[in-house]
Order: structure tokens, then sequence, then C-alpha cells
């Protein structure tokens, strides 16, 4: 075996920058031992990667930012896992740079409500790369789509408690998220909740540096980045959370938005329209000349949840501050007196097991598919932990990106 030192003869590639190294096919690499350039084959460049042929491909299960996801079974160990194959960039010759920040964020990740990586495996060539995770029975998505009653109250703030804690974890690591949302939020047998989908994630610095606006998927966008905000922090996560948290206390997509604009208008209607005095800076967003907001001075979280209490209300209010400085941060939330009130948030290990709704709505066939997307009924469920009745529309969710 030769001593290969990684020098490469292309002088225009940067060796350094692992975008370069897998966008770009190096050609020979120096031999220490002799001096000579020497190939390297292309299974050998991203170090000593087991192949994906020790794997065993069930079913696919999902798609994410910049990947196909499916459930396979590890040959060596027998445990089943999730694969999730990297999308190639279309413009270059090799992983979208989107796929190796999502790498490189999840292999210094460690926390129990972050989806564990446990290796990279590749194919036969470099345009084969897959992520090796910790398989998850369900996604909330498939969930709140399929389950016959809606989670409880102490179900939500089990969900919620855990959703924060992963993001608490994020966020001292200084790591954003950006794009959290329902279908990204998985699942174990053991009630125990993961964030998945790294695709947009970004490591961030103080100070902030300029970002795209166009991230999070459209309902549960932070109104800054519809404004065309250029700085992103810690808040455009909250707000998502937010979305969340009122999604599942309300059986439904709390800001279905069609368009960016109309996105707008439906959290006019529920907060009220801003102004510089509780959002400074407000009318100097970029993106402000593109809108005429209508005027709605009032906020109507209270009419929006009138079952919910006060503490409730109290931090949906914080997690929705149009001021992204004055949001909450996740450790606040975690400390919110809306999880210590009763109902009291049950154990993970008591949440109620499911069938595997993703597999099952793989196996659907056609004809019921097409059933169930002519559906549009008004259910009324009967109870929603001990408070009321709430009127849910079922509906097929689809996400807008």
């Amino acid at each position: 075996m030769l001593d290969i030192k990684i020098k490469n003869n292309n002088r225009n590639m940067d060796i350094d920058d692992p975008k370069s190294r897998l966008e770009n096919k190096p050609h020979r690499f120096m031999s220490i031992l002799t001096g000579e350039w020497v190939d390297l084959p292309e299974s050998d460049r991203l170090g000593k990667c087991r192949s994906v042929g020790d794997f065993e491909k069930l079913n696919r299960v999902g798609e994410g930012t910049y990947g196909i996801v499916y459930r396979a079974r590890d040959t060596e160990s027998n445990k089943i896992v999730a694969l999730k194959k990297m999308r190639l960039d279309t413009q270059k010759d090799g992983i979208h740079v989107t796929g190796l920040r999502e790498i490189n964020i999840l292999l210094n990740l460690r926390h129990e409500n972050i989806v564990h990586m446990s290796e990279v495996v590749v194919g036969k060539s470099l345009e084969s790369i897959f992520l090796v995770m910790e398989y998850c029975e369900q996604d909330l998505a498939s969930l709140l789509d399929n389950m016959a009653a809606p989670f409880s109250e102490p179900q939500v703030k089990c969900i919620m408690l855990q959703l924060f804690g992963g993001l608490q974890y994020l966020h001292e690591n200084f790591i954003i998220h950006r794009d959290l949302k329902v279908s990204n939020l998985l699942m174990t047998d053991k009630g125990c909740v993961k964030i998945a989908d790294f695709g947009l994630a970004r490591k961030y610095e103080l100070p902030h540096r300029p970002m795209t606006p166009t991230v999070v998927t459209l309902w549960y966008r932070a109104p800054e980045l519809l404004l065309g905000a250029k700085t992103h922090t810690t808040a455009i996560d909250m707000w998502s959370a937010g979305c969340i948290l009122g999604e599942l206390l309300a059986h439904r997509p709390l800001l279905p938005g069609r368009s960016e604009l109309h996105q707008l208008d439906l959290i006019l209607d529920m907060l009220g329209t801003p102004n510089d005095t509780i959002w400074p800076g407000f009318s100097k967003l970029p993106a402000l000349e593109n809108f005429t907001l209508k005027k709605q001075p009032y906020n109507n979280l209270r009419h929006t949840f009138p079952w919910l209490s006060d503490s409730g209300i109290k931090l949906l209010n914080i997690l929705f501050m149009y001021d992204p400085n004055k949001r909450a941060c996740a450790e606040a939330c975690i400390q919110c007196s809306y999880f210590k009130e009763q109902p009291r948030p049950c154990d993970p290990e008591f949440m109620p097991s499911f069938p595997q709704h993703r597999l099952k709505r793989k196996q659907s066939k056609p004809e019921e598919k097409k059933g169930k997307e002519k559906r549009k009924s008004l259910d009324t469920f009967k109870s929603f932990g001990d408070n009321s009745n709430v009127p849910v529309l079922k509906r097929n969710r689809r996400d807008i990106s």
C-alpha cells in the first residue's frame, strides 16, 4: 500500500476545501515514498468509507431537502437504519455544497433530540454518497395526517419540550436549522422526538453575515425572511417552532399561505400589523416596498386558541414576537410556566405508539390516494386534553418552499 501525500496536481483546486475535493475529481496524487504521481481510485477519495453494498435497501421512506431517504438494513450488524442518498449538483460535477454542509454539521452533533448520523458510505463512484442515520419509525406530518384522534395537550407539551431541547443544543453550538416543520421532526417508537434534515442548516458567526432569505418552508417562515432580511439569527427557528406548536394545538397548519403575500396576510390577521415601535428597523426591510400591508391593529391569538391557558397564549406570543431580537430563545421556552401547569407534559415513554404511516402511504392504492385528495370534511374532535371541542378541517398537507 503506497503512502499517499494529499497533494494534487490540479493547481486551481484548493485541496483543503471539501467542496473542491468532491466536486472536482482529483486525477493524481504524489507518493511520499517514491515521489511519483499515482492514480487514486475514486472509492478511496473520501477515506476508508464502507460500501453502500453493505446495506440492503428495504423501501423508500421520504425525501429531504437535498437527498432521498431509504429504510435499509446493515448486513454487518443487522440493524435497521435510514440511508440518505445525497443529490448531485446539476451544475457541477459533485455533491451540492449544501449536502457537504449537512455532512459536516451532523458529524459533530450528539443530542438525544437530534437525528444521529453514524457514518458516510459510498457507491461505486463519488456520484453515489449516502449518509447512514438512525431510523425513526414516523414523522409528525405523517402522524398528523393519519391519526384517528389528535395529540392530547400533555402529548403536545412532551413533543415541544423535546423540540426546544434540541433547538437549545443547536443554537448553543451556533447552528441554525433554517427548515423546521412537522415533516422534519421524527419520532421513535419510544416517543423520542428528533430534529432531522439539516440540508439548509448553517453555522453562524457573530457578527452575523448575510445569507439568502429564501429558506424555511413558506408556512413556517418568519416575517423578517418574508420581508427580505439578509441576516439570519436563531430567531427564525423559534418562529418555526411557534408555527409547529400552533399546528399541534389547532390540529391543522396554522399559517398555510399560498404565496408570500398571502403568508404575510395570514400573519397580520393573527398578530396585527407591525411598526417601527414594536419592531425597530421594520420600515427599512428590503422587500417591504414589494408589499402593501393591510392595517390590522389586533392580536388574535386568544381568538385563535380560545381554550388555551394564559400561559399557553404567553408562550405563543413570545415565539411570535415580530422583532427577532425580542423573540424567545429555546431555553426560555423550556422554563415557561405553560410546561409546569396542569395538564403536565407526559413522559416520552408514555406517548402512544403508531403504525408506520409512511410505509402505509407508499403501499396504498392509487385510487385510495385519489379518494383522499377529494375528501375535505369538517370533523369535530370531541376533546382536546381536558379543555374543549375543536373543529378541524382535515386536508392533505403539502410543503410549499
